[in-house]
Formats: C-alpha cells, sequence, structure tokens
C-alpha cells in the first residue's frame, strides 16, 4: 500500500534565497502579490504555513511603480493626528511622488501578508528602495523579471 504524507518544515531546515525586482513600469497591486507570495514562501514546494520559509525580497526603483486607472487620484489614505478636527489625507499620486514613495509598496504588501506575530517576521525579509541602489549585492540576489511573466504586469 503506497502512503503519501505531508512533510512540515521545521525552522531549521529553511533555505532563503535572495530575489531581486526592479519596479520600473510595474503594476503596484500585481507586484505586491506576487512580493507577497515570495515573502510567505508560497512559491516553494515545501511551503509550511506556520513557518517562516519565505525568501528576502530587495525593491528598487519603488519610485517608479504604476497604478492602472484613475487609482492615483482616487486611492486616498487617511490617517489622525489625534488633535480634535486632526484628520489628515493624501493621495496615492502624492505618496509616490514625495519623500518616501517605497512606503507605497510596503503597505500594500503588508496588507496582503497574515497578520500576527509571524507575517510582521515576514516583513522584515522586504527591503524597498526609491532609486536603483541597494546595499544588498553581498547577498547576490537572483533577478526575477516580473514584467516577462505576464503581460498585465507592466504598464507601457
Amino acid at each position: 500500500m503506497l502512503t503519501t504524507q505531508t512533510r512540515s518544515l521545521k525552522p531549521a531546515e529553511v533555505k532563503k534565497d535572495w530575489v531581486l525586482i526592479d519596479a520600473d513600469g510595474l503594476v503596484l497591486g500585481r507586484l505586491a502579490a506576487l512580493v507577497a507570495n515570495h515573502l510567505r514562501g508560497k512559491h516553494k514546494p515545501q511551503f509550511t504555513p506556520h513557518v517562516d520559509c519565505g525568501d528576502h525580497v530587495v525593491i528598487v526603483n519603488a519610485e517608479k511603480v504604476k497604478v492602472t486607472g484613475n487609482k492615483a487620484e482616487q486611492s486616498v489614505f487617511y490617517w489622525h493626528t489625534g488633535y480634535p478636527g486632526g484628520i489628515k489625507e493624501r493621495t496615492l499620486r502624492e505618496r509616490l511622488e514625495g519623500r518616501f514613495p517605497e512606503r507605497v509598496i510596503e503597505k500594500a504588501v503588508e496588507r496582503m501578508i497574515t497578520r500576527g506575530p509571524l507575517g510582521r517576521r515576514q516583513m522584515k525579509n522586504l527591503h524597498v528602495y526609491a532609486g536603483a541602489e541597494h546595499p544588498h549585492a553581498g547577498a547576490q540576489p537572483q533577478t526575477l523579471d516580473v514584467a516577462a511573466l505576464n503581460r498585465k504586469n507592466k504598464v507601457a
């Protein structure tokens, strides 16, 4: 009789790779979904839900990411200062053109990762940079061409 066993990966057996993604011209939501899957490790055959088995993901050119439709003007981020009448708002375009455009990608990916201690640990494996330079060259990250995976991933 043939028995199949589900193999559960232990934290000591995890092998983490480094992946480099150039976000120039890529669609924000599609990029975030792909990055979230890589951070969780769902692209690996030995995926285990309760273990941090994902890869380190380095994203460069975060300021050049694109959104489709009217999301740049209609997608509004709100926060409150804590004072009466202190609600603030900023559109997606203002955030991308502001001081920290990499936070747009970080927030999009964070919302696709499971909430809790494991999700916070997995988010530490995400490294986003606004420009083309990054300090992780010593890790020799493998380049992932997201635009070649699907024609909808890149805006012309």
